[in-house]
């Protein structure tokens, strides 16, 4: 690809990309907010309670033994 070809790309990438905000600021604002979120259940998150840890330590060692790991809160592996 030659970088002439390249810029007409990018330059077609931007319009397109342009034009689909232009779309979307067409729609309502409650249209926007509806489908503007991922609306996820994070279990034992969500669930009712206060949790208050007196350190940052003891808060990570909670969420590594209760929480799922696809949520996000579990320690970094050692490298």
């Amino acid at each position: 690809m030659t970088a002439n070809q390249n810029t007409d790309r990018e330059a077609a990438e931007a319009q397109a990309f342009r034009e689909q905000c232009r779309r979307q600021m067409a729609r309502p604002i409650a249209t926007r907010m509806k489908y503007g979120f991922c609306r996820v259940n994070r279990p034992v998150l969500d669930t009712p309670g206060t949790r208050i840890f007196a350190t940052t330590q003891a808060y990570r060692e909670w969420c590594a033994e209760n929480l799922p790991a696809y949520l996000g809160f579990q320690p970094a592996p050692v490298e």
